[in-house]
C-alpha cells in the first residue's frame, strides 16, 4: 500500500490570446486583481497556427503567456478556470464575441498542465466541469510536446518561456522549503 502524499504548490500561468485592439496592460491588470502579481511574461507573438479564433477575434490575434507570483495548490485550478471564463465573459466580450481568451494552467518541475471545459480522450476530469491535460513534459533539459500538444505550445518561444518559468519555479519552491 502506498502512502498518501499531497502535491507541492505549483506556478499558475495563463495563456492569453487577444485581439490586437485590446490593451494588454488592461488584461494583465484584471488578472493581477484575481491571481496576484505577474512574475514573468513571454514575448508576444502572432497566433498563426490556426484560424480557429479569427471569426471571434479577427485576423490579428496575438499570444502571450503570463505567470503569477504566489504559488497555488494544484487542486485550485478548476476554480481558477471558472474565474477566467467569468473574466472573459464580463470584461472582454463585445458584440457576443470574445476579444480575449484566457487559458489557465500550472507548471511543476516535470510538466505543464492546461485546463479546459472540453473533454477528450487524453484529458481527465478534475471537478466542476473542468478537465486537465499534461501539455508538455520535461525531458533531457527542456519541455517537449506530446502528440496532442497545441501547435502554439510547440513553438520555440513557448518552450523557452516554460523552460524559464521552470527555472523560476525551482528557485521559488526551494526558498519555500
Amino acid at each position: 500500500m502506498g502512502t498518501i502524499k499531497f502535491p507541492s504548490r505549483v506556478i499558475l500561468f495563463t495563456g492569453l490570446l487577444y485581439n490586437n485592439s485590446v490593451d494588454k496592460e488592461k488584461i494583465f491588470s484584471v488578472l493581477e486583481d484575481s491571481f496576484g502579481k505577474i512574475a514573468l511574461t513571454s514575448e508576444i507573438f502572432p497566433f498563426t497556427e490556426t484560424h480557429y479564433y479569427e471569426a471571434e477575434m479577427g485576423k490579428n490575434v496575438l499570444r502571450v503567456f503570463a505567470s503569477f507570483e504566489p504559488l497555488i495548490d494544484p487542486s485550485d485550478i478548476p476554480d481558477i478556470k471558472i474565474r477566467t471564463n467569468e473574466i472573459e465573459e464580463k470584461l472582454f466580450c463585445s458584440s457576443g464575441n470574445r476579444d480575449v481568451n484566457i487559458d489557465p494552467g500550472y507548471l511543476t518541475n516535470g510538466k505543464v498542465i492546461l485546463v479546459t471545459t472540453k473533454n477528450h480522450q487524453h484529458r481527465i476530469y478534475l471537478r466542476k466541469g473542468i478537465y486537465g491535460e499534461v501539455t508538455l513534459r520535461y525531458r533531457k533539459g527542456s519541455f517537449i510536446p506530446w502528440e496532442w500538444t497545441y501547435p502554439d505550445y510547440r513553438r520555440p518561444e513557448s518552450i523557452a518561456f516554460f523552460n524559464q518559468l521552470r527555472e523560476r519555479y525551482k528557485i521559488v519552491y526551494h526558498t519555500m522549503r
